[in-house]
């Protein structure tokens, strides 16, 4: 193939805190081969200590954990690789900065009531994001615009549902079969 790329797909799973990104995105992932990454992965120490004490990052702080994800989505553009990524890109400004990696970037917006998320969070064990941020999430989560491309699932399903539910309505190639779904 000289001078051509191979065609790409770069899914941005996004949501508050427990709605189920991670989850979804590495199912997605599971039954796809789009290269997984968890963008809390890519947060500073100095950011993971601040929303561990339950204070909520201001958008300076954001804005380099951003590009440093549009960089890495970019970089696997580059390669050919397909990729799936849990972020949760509350605002346009922040999908804004994802996009600015791969030129096409659908996101997968996992959307639930705040008692349903709270009580997962409040299950939740292991994960430095405490339930008391989830109100500054909701506050300033702005829902997908009509030009931003995507897709809006209601995370009350069951997870295999969601999985199979995102697949389906982003048309993404499976390379393992979903239950006959």
């Amino acid at each position: 193939m000289t001078g051509e790329r191979a065609v790409t797909r770069h899914v941005v799973v996004m949501g508050v805190a427990g709605a189920g990104k991670t989850t979804v995105a590495r199912g997605i992932a599971e039954v796809t081969g789009l290269r997984f990454a968890e963008a809390d992965a890519f947060h500073s120490a100095a950011n993971v200590a601040q929303m561990r004490a339950g204070i909520p990052l201001d958008d300076a702080q954001r804005w380099p954990w951003l590009r440093t994800l549009a960089g890495w989505m970019g970089d696997r553009h580059a390669e050919g690789v397909s990729t799936i990524v849990t972020c949760s890109a509350l605002k346009r400004s922040y999908r804004d900065v994802l996009r600015q990696g791969p030129a096409e970037v659908e996101f997968l917006h996992l959307d639930g009531t705040a008692e349903l998320i709270r009580e997962r969070l409040d299950r939740r064990v292991g994960h430095y994001m405490p339930a008391s941020l989830l109100d500054s999430q909701r506050a300033i989560l702005e829902p997908l615009e009509p030009d931003e491309s995507g897709v809006v699932l209601e995370v009350a399903a069951a997870p295999d549902d969601l999985v199979a539910a995102a697949v389906r309505r982003l048309g993404l190639l499976r390379r393992l079969p979903l239950d006959g779904r």
